[in-house]
């Protein structure tokens, strides 16, 4: 049996943490190992708990979720930070991801969206709405001009081809089938493709695609 999920809960509203809690247990394969009220205390208890998965509001008091993945992504423990929140996309979308968060799931979706989100980031993947492409490129170009493709030309069309799919939501099986390549393999491309970039986390090859152009408005 595949060791289970570990999930902290970061949010100030004591009966949504027991509402998470609640949904979060009718399943096998996750486990809420703690809950935190601020930011503050979110980041201690990452450190002390080192939970696969922090599940983060970013409205909550002494420290916003924000600032709380930053801090937890410093501690350089492996755990991802899933943002959860009634914020729009428009709004912190792209702060969210700078900040080192793997995913951003709205509260409102909450019941239908947070386990599968979960279970993707706990997996290394990124989880965004595919809406979130528009949104991020709007965002970026309004906030700085891309840079010259630089690092890009390390990597090999296929490897380019992972990275944009990457960046753009999909998962190893969704790149798999578009690609005619079995989710193992993309998995390999897209290891080998981190390694020659220099990057630790996937989220960090959505920022790259960005800074270089290479996603392009749907």
């Amino acid at each position: 049996m595949s060791a289970k999920i570990r999930i902290l809960l970061a949010d100030d509203h004591p009966v949504l943490r027991s509402g998470l809690e609640a949904l979060l247990g009718l399943e096998d394969d996750v486990q809420v190992v703690g809950h935190a009220s601020t930011g503050e205390e979110a980041v201690d208890k990452a450190r002390l708990l080192r939970p696969d998965v922090v599940v983060m509001d970013l409205a909550m008091p002494v420290m916003d979720g924000l600032e709380a993945t930053r801090r937890i992504i410093a501690l350089e423990l492996g755990t991802r930070v899933l943002v959860l929140t009634s914020q729009t996309e428009e709004d912190f979308l792209l702060p969210v991801l700078e900040a080192g968060a793997s995913g951003f799931v709205r509260k409102t979706s909450a019941d239908t969206d947070l386990l599968t989100a979960i279970r993707t980031v706990a997996a290394g993947e990124v989880f965004l709405y595919p809406s979130a492409t528009r949104v991020l490129l709007k965002q970026y170009k309004q906030s700085r001009e891309p840079h010259e493709a630089g690092p890009l030309e390390k990597l090999s069309e296929r490897e380019r081809e992972v990275l944009t799919l990457t960046a753009e939501g999909y998962s190893s099986a969704e790149i798999g089938k578009k690609l005619f390549l079995s989710p193992k393999t993309v998995d390999t491309y897209r290891a080998r493709m981190m390694q020659k970039l220099g990057l630790t986390h996937r989220a960090e090859l959505v920022h790259l695609a960005l800074q270089t152009g290479m996603l392009k408005p749907a």
